[in-house]
Formats: C-alpha cells, structure tokens, sequence
C-alpha cells in the first residue's frame, strides 16, 4: 500500500503546514509570523498544495518520480524538465521491465 501524502512531505514543509492551522488559516497572521510577504506565503502553500496533487496522482510512484514530483512542486524544477526527466524514468522502467521478463 502506498503512504499516505503527509509521509512525503519534508519537515519544512510539516512546520508550515503546522504554523497555517496554528494562524487559523490566514495567510496575512502567516506571513507577519515569518516576517514576510502575502504573496510569497501565498506562493509557499501553492507549491504545497501542488505537491500533495502530485504525490496523489502517482499512488504506486517509486522513491525517484515521488522525489522529481516534489521537486517539480517545490519549483526547483521547470515543467519541461520535469516531463523530459519523469518520461526518461519511466521509459527506463520499462526497459528493465522487459529485459527481466525475458
């Protein structure tokens, strides 16, 4: 059975999820807590939420396309590469696939 998507999210983003509820969901308290700017805390929960979609659509996803969704979600990653390096993985999975079914 897959984990479940709060088991593939890092302690950063566990604190901030934990600091969200704490504000009661007010992204202005939020961003006065981490002495920043709305839209960039609005930015950091886009990118979380991005990632627990991505985590969700691949239930059965191994260790290396789980962490290329989370850095795809995170914004380390541009959407073109992050197609390019998930179709190079997979397409390497199947391969291996195929020469072990021989």
């Amino acid at each position: 059975m897959a984990k479940p998507w709060i088991e593939h999210l890092s302690e950063e983003d566990l604190g901030f999820l934990k600091r969200f509820l704490l504000a009661g969901g007010t992204l202005k308290d939020l961003a006065a807590q981490y002495g920043i700017s709305y839209p960039t805390v609005r930015l950091r929960l886009d990118r979380l939420i991005e990632k627990v979609k991505l985590v969700d659509a691949a239930p059965d996803a191994g260790p290396f396309e789980l962490r290329l969704r989370a850095a795809y979600a995170d914004g380390l990653l541009n959407a073109e590469t992050f197609h390019a390096l998930l179709e190079a993985h997979r397409k390497e999975q199947e391969d291996r696939h195929e020469t072990g079914a021989r």
